[in-house]
């Protein structure tokens, strides 16, 4: 039987993070959590760029030129529900995109993107109460960079 773990440092790796602009108010923790899990997992801030995005909907685009750069793209944003369908429609493309993306180039993109009912539920994710998605999502894309290398 052959089982596959990872580690959870990386050195070499680039790390590519997008974030959307709008709820920037939670965004920037997101940013800020994910790249200090980064240098804490071994990271250099030289291996590690930033793009900002206006919204959500325009990671997936943003997320795919960027795998021409980097060995993972980190996508960070918060998507909070408000009187109209919108919501639904952003939330559903955004992920849909994104994991189009990873699949299509083969290159982990990470989903750290909130969607909450109510900006508290959006704060509460954002480092609050219920931890920091940025944090998580940077623990991923490191896992998965190593994973994907042992796997190829």
């Amino acid at each position: 039987m052959n089982e596959y773990r990872v580690s959870l440092v990386n050195t070499g790796a680039k790390f590519a993070i997008v974030v959307s602009r709008f709820n920037e108010f939670i965004t920037k923790s997101l940013l800020d959590g994910c790249v200090d899990e980064l240098l804490r997992l071994g990271v250099s801030k030289d291996n590690i760029s930033i793009t900002w995005t206006p919204g959500a909907f325009e990671i997936p685009l943003t997320a795919k030129l960027l795998t021409k750069k980097a060995d993972a793209v980190i996508c960070l944003a918060a998507i909070i529900r408000g009187e109209t369908p919108h919501f639904d429609f952003v939330s559903s493309e955004t992920a849909k995109g994104i994991a189009s993306v990873s699949l299509a180039t083969e290159v982990p993109v990470i989903y750290g993107v909130i969607t909450a009912d109510s900006v508290d539920q959006a704060i509460d994710r954002a480092g609050s109460k219920a931890g920091n998605r940025g944090r998580s999502a940077a623990r991923s894309a490191v896992e998965m960079v190593n994973l994907v290398e042992k796997l190829k």
